[in-house]
């Protein structure tokens, strides 16, 4: 089991950044997948980044490629978010599943979650 603490979210004009910060009760580096979701007000939780054990892989969501990067450490997962749009404002959670496995941007993949941080982007 693994409890996951968000932080980092923040306001912040478009065109801006932030880097978001989560870290893991526990490590995790080549035993858990970790990844990134995000929730919009009346929107579907969506999968924006997912990284592998020992950080052998990454997988981006179709809106944040070339934008976002993932990546990770021992016991903290990170995300950082450059050229922020509007749309990208949302609740912004930690997530990672035993193992090492294949990615998956799916939010039913993922057994542990953070409680969130939010980000919000004024344009």
């Amino acid at each position: 089991q693994v409890q996951l603490v968000e932080s980092g979210g923040g306001s912040v004009q478009a065109g801006g950044s932030l880097r978001l910060s989560c870290t893991a009760s526990r490590y995790t580096y080549n035993t858990y997948r970790m990844g990134w979701f995000r929730q919009a007000p009346g929107k579907e939780r969506e999968g924006v980044a997912a990284i592998g054990c020992l950080s052998n892989s990454v997988s981006y969501g179709e809106s944040v490629k070339g934008r976002f990067t993932i990546s990770r450490d021992n016991t903290k997962l990170y995300l950082q978010m450059n050229s922020l749009k509007p749309e990208d404002a949302a609740m912004y959670y930690c997530v990672a599943r035993p193992g090492c496995g294949l990615l998956d941007l799916s939010k039913d993949y993922y057994t542990y979650w953070g409680q969130g941080t939010q980000v919000t982007v004024s344009s």
